[in-house]
């Protein structure tokens, strides 16, 4: 084989293997986006010489209002940013709050991620670009030097819902692994419309905020079984068998019944599955929207079944009709029953320009009517995962004390 032919062999082997590597590294400029300032803003930038047009829009941009099917809701407005003689555009925020802050850029108007941040969150059908800081509001949500808890993928099976077996996500609390005989209290924790068995633990910062508060001894350890609460879904959307399709907001089955109706065959599973304690004083429901409307009616028609009840924002006021219509007659009657010894604790909690505040307050006026307790928090903002991660956070020390 001549010298050619060796040389020609060896550049084509080199050639493949740099093309089964991964691509790890794109011209981005080498830059760091976004960059956390000494005063409380943050400096975003990115390389796009050729572009026209670059604007950013986050949760820490100027709010706008806009007319939803839904009614009147908020949402970030976009800010401009500016391009130096290199063709790299910055923009430096106002004063930032501790919180995870989301965003997303715009390039010549297209919709697109940060390309020098390898952080991003999805909500339903999108991604956006995220990032902390710290703070007191903040300190829960961060990943700490503290004994952590082991968050799970499991499989159970749902006969109510016509499948032999569907998804949720479960975190056991720091020692369940070694503590063989010791049994521990349950929370269901439950997503909104569009959400799905992961969004409690990447858009709530559940188990970070779990670990942390079990650390500091304000929460008791438990365990937590955060469901799919769209009754057509085995799981999350490409979780699934013929499941590779875009995930939208309403989904079949969610909000007429059917989920209400399987819930009680989900713990019934827990409790024959994990080392719980199985009863009233020791089980917790809570949710987020369309989860804390799901919480309402399966907490209302299982009066026995659970001492702690949590409704975020909850969409109070039941929707469509059906076989499954008895889960939302005769809510006085049943609200009756269950207040009757009352739950050790009924907890509601909504932002003040939330979509939804109007419903509350006549939610609240009906058990106020009635002499039922509940405790109530009021926020600031909207229907945002900001607020529910601070209810969460808040709700979490209330539960399972003795």
């Amino acid at each position: 084989m001549t010298k050619r032919l060796l040389l020609l062999l060896l550049i084509a082997i080199t050639s493949m293997e740099g093309m089964a590597q991964e691509t790890i590294a794109l011209n981005t400029g080498d830059i760091t986006s976004p960059k956390l300032n000494a005063d409380g803003t943050a400096t975003f930038s990115i390389l796009a010489p050729e572009a026209q047009k670059v604007e950013i829009e986050g949760d820490f941009t100027p709010v706008q209002k806009i007319q939803t099917p839904m009614g009147e809701m908020e949402q970030p407005g976009r800010v401009a940013l500016k391009k130096d003689a290199n063709g790299i555009w910055t923009w430096t925020s106002g004063k930032l709050q501790p919180e995870l802050h989301t965003y997303s850029l715009y390039v010549d108007g297209v919709r697109m991620n940060d390309p020098n941040n390898v952080y991003m969150l999805r909500d339903i059908a999108s991604y956006q670009s995220y990032f902390l800081v710290d703070g007191s509001l903040s300190e829960n949500y961060f990943v700490r030097n503290v004994k952590h808890g082991t968050v799970s993928k499991v499989w159970y099976p749902a006969p109510k819902l016509g499948m032999e077996e569907r998804r949720a996500t479960v975190y056991t609390p720091t020692g369940y692994m070694d503590s063989p005989k010791k049994k521990y209290p349950v929370l269901y924790l439950l997503h909104g419309a569009g959400g799905d068995e992961n969004a409690w633990t990447e858009l709530g910062r559940a188990a970070q905020i779990l670990d942390n508060l079990i650390a500091q001894g304000k929460a008791e350890p438990m365990i937590v079984v955060m469901p799919n609460g769209n009754g057509a879904q085995k799981a999350m959307p490409g979780e699934y068998e013929n499941s590779m399709y875009k995930p939208s907001f309403m989904n079949p089955k969610t909000m007429e019944g059917t989920i209400e109706v399987a819930f009680p065959d989900l713990v019934k599973w827990v409790d024959a599955h994990y080392r719980t304690i199985a009863d009233k004083q020791h089980r917790a429901i809570a949710g987020l929207s369309m989860g804390g409307f799901h919480s309402l009616y399966i907490s209302a028609n299982n009066p026995q079944t659970f001492g702690y009840v949590g409704l975020f924002s909850a969409a109070v006021n039941r929707m469509g009709k059906g076989e499954n219509d008895f889960i939302y007659q005769n809510l006085d009657e049943k609200l009756a029953k269950q207040f009757h010894p009352a739950p050790q604790l009924y907890y509601i909690a909504i932002g003040k320009t939330d979509f939804l505040y109007k419903d509350n307050v006549d939610f609240r006026q009906r058990l106020d009517q009635k002499g039922y307790k509940y405790e109530y928090l009021e926020t600031d903002g909207g229907h945002i995962w900001r607020n529910w991660r601070i209810y969460l956070n808040q709700f979490l020390p209330k539960l399972f004390k003795k």
